[in-house]
Protein backbone atom coordinates (compact mmCIF):
# COMPACT_ATOMS: atom_id res chain seq x y z
CA UNK A 1 0.00 0.00 0.00
CA UNK A 2 0.60 3.44 -0.50
CA UNK A 3 3.54 4.87 2.23
CA UNK A 4 1.27 7.80 3.09
CA UNK A 5 -1.51 6.30 5.23
CA UNK A 6 -4.24 7.59 7.07
CA UNK A 7 -6.66 5.87 8.98
CA UNK A 8 -9.81 6.63 10.56
CA UNK A 9 -12.04 4.09 12.73
CA UNK A 10 -15.62 6.03 13.55
CA UNK A 11 -17.41 5.40 16.12
CA UNK A 12 -20.29 3.75 14.11
CA UNK A 13 -21.90 3.29 10.86
CA UNK A 14 -23.16 6.46 10.33
CA UNK A 15 -20.09 8.55 11.92
CA UNK A 16 -18.17 6.53 9.62
CA UNK A 17 -20.53 8.15 6.46
CA UNK A 18 -20.02 11.45 7.85
CA UNK A 19 -16.25 10.84 8.43
CA UNK A 20 -15.90 9.66 5.14
CA UNK A 21 -17.90 13.08 3.92
CA UNK A 22 -15.69 14.84 5.36
CA UNK A 23 -12.50 13.66 4.07
CA UNK A 24 -14.39 14.05 0.65
CA UNK A 25 -15.13 17.68 1.23
CA UNK A 26 -11.96 18.20 2.49
CA UNK A 27 -9.56 17.01 -0.36
CA UNK A 28 -12.20 18.45 -2.98
CA UNK A 29 -11.98 21.95 -1.35
CA UNK A 30 -8.59 22.04 -1.42
CA UNK A 31 -8.27 20.86 -5.16
CA UNK A 32 -10.69 23.51 -5.99
CA UNK A 33 -8.93 26.28 -4.15
CA UNK A 34 -5.12 24.87 -5.77
CA UNK A 35 -6.16 24.29 -8.64
CA UNK A 36 -9.40 25.82 -9.82
CA UNK A 37 -11.40 22.40 -11.02
CA UNK A 38 -11.23 18.83 -8.94
CA UNK A 39 -11.72 15.80 -10.57
CA UNK A 40 -13.14 12.57 -8.47
CA UNK A 41 -13.91 8.88 -9.59
CA UNK A 42 -16.99 7.75 -7.49
CA UNK A 43 -17.43 4.08 -6.38
CA UNK A 44 -20.94 1.99 -6.62
CA UNK A 45 -22.04 -0.62 -4.74
CA UNK A 46 -24.13 -0.68 -1.54
CA UNK A 47 -21.45 0.88 1.13
CA UNK A 48 -20.67 4.31 -0.60
CA UNK A 49 -24.54 5.41 -0.50
CA UNK A 50 -24.39 6.24 2.94
CA UNK A 51 -21.71 8.79 2.49
CA UNK A 52 -23.63 10.27 -0.13
CA UNK A 53 -26.65 10.89 1.15
CA UNK A 54 -24.48 12.32 4.04
CA UNK A 55 -23.00 14.98 1.35
CA UNK A 56 -26.20 15.50 0.02
CA UNK A 57 -27.82 16.51 3.15
CA UNK A 58 -25.37 18.85 4.16
CA UNK A 59 -25.49 20.27 0.47
CA UNK A 60 -26.24 24.22 1.72
CA UNK A 61 -24.20 24.10 4.82
CA UNK A 62 -20.72 21.94 3.53
CA UNK A 63 -17.99 23.54 1.77
CA UNK A 64 -18.33 21.66 -1.60
CA UNK A 65 -17.85 23.73 -4.38
CA UNK A 66 -20.03 21.35 -6.61
CA UNK A 67 -19.87 23.93 -9.48
CA UNK A 68 -16.01 23.14 -9.87
CA UNK A 69 -16.23 19.67 -9.44
CA UNK A 70 -15.66 16.86 -12.35
CA UNK A 71 -17.44 13.56 -11.60
CA UNK A 72 -16.32 10.32 -13.07
CA UNK A 73 -16.65 6.52 -12.17
CA UNK A 74 -14.19 4.48 -11.37
CA UNK A 75 -17.11 1.18 -12.58
CA UNK A 76 -20.38 0.33 -13.80
CA UNK A 77 -22.62 -2.84 -14.43
CA UNK A 78 -23.70 -3.84 -17.73
CA UNK A 79 -27.16 -2.52 -17.09
CA UNK A 80 -28.64 1.41 -18.53
CA UNK A 81 -28.05 4.06 -16.39
CA UNK A 82 -31.64 4.46 -15.42
CA UNK A 83 -31.42 0.76 -13.65
CA UNK A 84 -31.81 0.36 -10.14
CA UNK A 85 -28.23 -1.54 -10.72
CA UNK A 86 -26.16 1.16 -12.05
CA UNK A 87 -24.08 2.62 -10.27
CA UNK A 88 -24.33 5.88 -11.72
CA UNK A 89 -28.12 5.87 -11.35
CA UNK A 90 -27.41 5.01 -7.23
CA UNK A 91 -25.52 8.22 -7.24
CA UNK A 92 -27.81 10.36 -9.33
CA UNK A 93 -30.79 9.22 -6.58
CA UNK A 94 -28.47 9.34 -3.52
CA UNK A 95 -26.37 11.99 -4.21
CA UNK A 96 -27.02 13.96 -7.93
CA UNK A 97 -30.37 15.05 -6.94
CA UNK A 98 -30.00 16.89 -4.00
CA UNK A 99 -26.85 18.96 -4.77
CA UNK A 100 -25.97 21.28 -6.83
CA UNK A 101 -23.36 19.68 -9.31
CA UNK A 102 -23.89 20.97 -12.82
CA UNK A 103 -24.71 17.81 -14.93
CA UNK A 104 -22.75 18.35 -17.87
CA UNK A 105 -19.82 17.73 -15.75
CA UNK A 106 -20.84 14.46 -14.21
CA UNK A 107 -19.50 11.38 -16.95
CA UNK A 108 -21.34 7.63 -16.52
CA UNK A 109 -19.88 4.86 -17.83
CA UNK A 110 -21.65 3.59 -21.05
CA UNK A 111 -21.27 -0.31 -19.68
CA UNK A 112 -24.46 -1.32 -21.69
CA UNK A 113 -23.26 -0.28 -24.54
CA UNK A 114 -23.17 -2.85 -27.47
CA UNK A 115 -19.59 -2.18 -28.51
CA UNK A 116 -18.47 -2.20 -24.51
CA UNK A 117 -14.84 -2.44 -26.55
CA UNK A 118 -15.79 0.65 -28.30
CA UNK A 119 -17.32 2.41 -25.20
CA UNK A 120 -14.08 1.64 -22.73
CA UNK A 121 -11.95 3.61 -25.40
CA UNK A 122 -14.21 6.28 -25.43
CA UNK A 123 -14.11 6.94 -21.54
CA UNK A 124 -10.33 6.55 -21.24
CA UNK A 125 -9.92 9.33 -24.25
CA UNK A 126 -12.24 11.35 -22.15
CA UNK A 127 -9.99 11.01 -19.09
CA UNK A 128 -6.90 11.35 -20.63
CA UNK A 129 -8.53 15.05 -22.08
CA UNK A 130 -10.17 15.85 -18.91
CA UNK A 131 -7.15 15.28 -16.70
CA UNK A 132 -4.11 17.15 -16.12
CA UNK A 133 -1.41 15.36 -16.10
CA UNK A 134 0.94 13.76 -13.65
CA UNK A 135 4.38 12.43 -13.08
CA UNK A 136 4.88 9.76 -15.89
CA UNK A 137 1.99 11.43 -18.13
CA UNK A 138 -0.95 9.65 -16.80
CA UNK A 139 -4.30 11.73 -16.40
CA UNK A 140 -4.50 12.40 -12.01
CA UNK A 141 -7.64 12.59 -10.47
CA UNK A 142 -7.29 14.59 -7.17
CA UNK A 143 -9.29 11.73 -5.41
CA UNK A 144 -10.60 8.31 -6.43
CA UNK A 145 -13.07 6.74 -4.12
CA UNK A 146 -12.78 3.07 -3.61
CA UNK A 147 -15.03 0.36 -1.49
CA UNK A 148 -13.63 -3.32 -0.73
CA UNK A 149 -15.16 -6.47 -1.57
CA UNK A 150 -14.85 -9.41 0.98
CA UNK A 151 -13.11 -11.25 -2.15
CA UNK A 152 -10.62 -7.79 -1.89
CA UNK A 153 -11.80 -6.77 -5.40
CA UNK A 154 -11.73 -2.72 -5.68
CA UNK A 155 -13.80 -0.85 -9.00
CA UNK A 156 -14.57 -4.32 -10.62
CA UNK A 157 -10.85 -5.42 -10.62
CA UNK A 158 -11.94 -8.61 -8.92
CA UNK A 159 -9.30 -11.99 -8.08
CA UNK A 160 -8.47 -14.05 -11.34
CA UNK A 161 -9.79 -11.37 -13.56
CA UNK A 162 -7.24 -10.28 -16.82
CA UNK A 163 -8.05 -6.61 -15.63
CA UNK A 164 -5.50 -7.07 -12.95
CA UNK A 165 -2.20 -7.08 -15.13
CA UNK A 166 -3.21 -4.66 -17.27
CA UNK A 167 -0.87 -2.10 -17.61
CA UNK A 168 -1.62 0.05 -20.74
CA UNK A 169 -5.22 0.73 -20.61
CA UNK A 170 -6.66 3.18 -18.14
CA UNK A 171 -9.93 2.23 -18.44
CA UNK A 172 -10.83 -1.85 -19.65
CA UNK A 173 -13.85 -4.07 -19.58
CA UNK A 174 -14.02 -7.55 -17.86
CA UNK A 175 -16.44 -10.56 -17.66
CA UNK A 176 -16.72 -11.50 -14.21
CA UNK A 177 -17.30 -15.46 -13.61
CA UNK A 178 -18.41 -15.35 -10.29
CA UNK A 179 -21.08 -12.76 -11.04
CA UNK A 180 -21.39 -14.07 -15.12
CA UNK A 181 -21.60 -10.13 -15.72
CA UNK A 182 -19.43 -7.69 -17.49
CA UNK A 183 -18.03 -4.54 -16.18
CA UNK A 184 -16.17 -1.80 -17.12
CA UNK A 185 -13.35 -0.30 -14.92
CA UNK A 186 -10.52 1.99 -14.23
CA UNK A 187 -7.18 -0.19 -13.74
CA UNK A 188 -4.75 0.07 -11.11
CA UNK A 189 -2.34 2.63 -13.37
CA UNK A 190 -5.04 4.98 -12.98
CA UNK A 191 -5.46 3.98 -9.62
CA UNK A 192 -2.39 4.67 -8.74
CA UNK A 193 -1.53 7.54 -10.15
CA UNK A 194 -4.25 9.62 -8.51
CA UNK A 195 -3.22 12.80 -5.53
CA UNK A 196 -5.94 10.56 -3.13
CA UNK A 197 -7.30 7.46 -2.81
CA UNK A 198 -10.26 7.52 -0.32
CA UNK A 199 -11.47 3.36 0.93
CA UNK A 200 -15.18 3.55 2.67
CA UNK A 201 -15.67 0.30 4.04
CA UNK A 202 -18.17 -0.92 6.49
CA UNK A 203 -19.63 -4.27 8.04
CA UNK A 204 -18.20 -7.49 9.95
CA UNK A 205 -18.18 -9.38 6.73
CA UNK A 206 -14.84 -7.31 5.30
CA UNK A 207 -12.86 -7.29 8.56
CA UNK A 208 -10.90 -10.37 7.97
CA UNK A 209 -9.78 -8.51 4.24
CA UNK A 210 -9.55 -5.35 6.00
CA UNK A 211 -6.99 -6.76 8.12
CA UNK A 212 -5.22 -8.87 5.45
CA UNK A 213 -4.65 -5.69 2.93
CA UNK A 214 -3.97 -2.96 5.89
CA UNK A 215 -1.41 -5.38 8.08
CA UNK A 216 -0.64 -7.58 5.96
CA UNK A 217 -1.08 -6.25 2.32
CA UNK A 218 -1.70 -9.28 0.97
CA UNK A 219 -0.39 -9.93 -2.62
CA UNK A 220 -3.94 -12.35 -3.48
CA UNK A 221 -6.05 -9.38 -2.90
CA UNK A 222 -6.44 -6.91 -5.68
CA UNK A 223 -7.03 -4.12 -3.07
CA UNK A 224 -3.28 -4.32 -1.96
CA UNK A 225 -2.25 -3.28 -5.27
CA UNK A 226 -3.42 -0.32 -4.43
CA UNK A 227 -0.15 2.21 -4.21
CA UNK A 228 -0.39 5.78 -5.19
CA UNK A 229 3.20 6.71 -6.14
CA UNK A 230 3.07 10.27 -4.76
CA UNK A 231 -0.25 10.58 -3.58
CA UNK A 232 -2.15 9.26 -0.08
CA UNK A 233 -4.34 6.48 0.78
CA UNK A 234 -7.43 7.14 3.45
CA UNK A 235 -9.22 4.65 5.08
CA UNK A 236 -12.46 5.30 6.97
CA UNK A 237 -13.49 1.96 8.40
CA UNK A 238 -16.55 1.66 10.71
CA UNK A 239 -15.83 -0.80 14.23
CA UNK A 240 -16.69 -3.76 12.62
CA UNK A 241 -14.85 -3.63 9.89
CA UNK A 242 -12.44 -2.38 11.94
CA UNK A 243 -12.41 -4.80 14.50
CA UNK A 244 -8.98 -6.96 13.63
CA UNK A 245 -7.26 -4.13 13.09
Amino acid sequence: MSQSRNRIVADSPQDAAARAAGVFTQIVSQAVEARGICHVALAGGVTPRAMYSHLASHATTDDVPWSRVDVFFGDERDVPQDDSDSNFHMAQRSLFDHTPIDWERIHPMRADAADLDAAVAEYEQLIRASLPAGEGGLPQFDLILLGLGTDGHVASLFPGTAGLDEQEKLVTSCHIPVLGRNRMTVTFPLINAARHVLFFVTGDDKAETVKRVVHEGDPTLPASRVNPKNGETHFVLDPAAAKWL
